[in-house]
């Protein structure tokens, strides 16, 4: 059975820093694209940052660049999202996601077939 289990959420003050964590069990996704989405209350859930498989192609949604920074360990099978700076706007459920059927990033949140069950991010201002 394939998991994806994040961790790393919280509450904090805009300004502040998480990083959230993603262990994928079940399945090596060595050569998979992994990333991060987000959904905030009455919205669409977005793309928030991807990297491949190899690591040499990192992407991220413009409102967060600069900012946040993607990572992965893959003898861990574990993604990294480390989020400095984070704003108010930064208020969202977080998931992990993996497409085992492309090994470069994919923007488009129908080419993820595996994701975690989120964990919850509050930026107080």
């Amino acid at each position: 059975q394939v998991q994806l289990v994040e961790s790393g959420g919280g509450l904090v003050q805009a300004g502040g820093s998480l990083r959230l964590s993603c262990a994928a069990s079940g399945r090596t996704f060595s050569s998979a694209a992994m990333a991060w989405f987000r959904q905030a209350p009455g919205k669409e859930r977005e793309f928030v940052a991807g990297i491949s498989w190899s690591g040499g192609n990192i992407e991220y949604v413009a409102s967060v660049k600069g900012r946040f920074t993607i990572s992965k360990d893959s003898a861990k099978n574990t993604v990294y999202l480390r989020m400095n700076s984070l704003k108010p706007e930064d208020t969202a459920v977080y998931y992990c996601a993996a497409d085992p059927w492309s090994s470069q990033v994919r923007l488009g949140r129908g080419a993820y077939v595996y994701w975690g069950q989120g964990t919850q991010v509050t930026v107080s201002s």
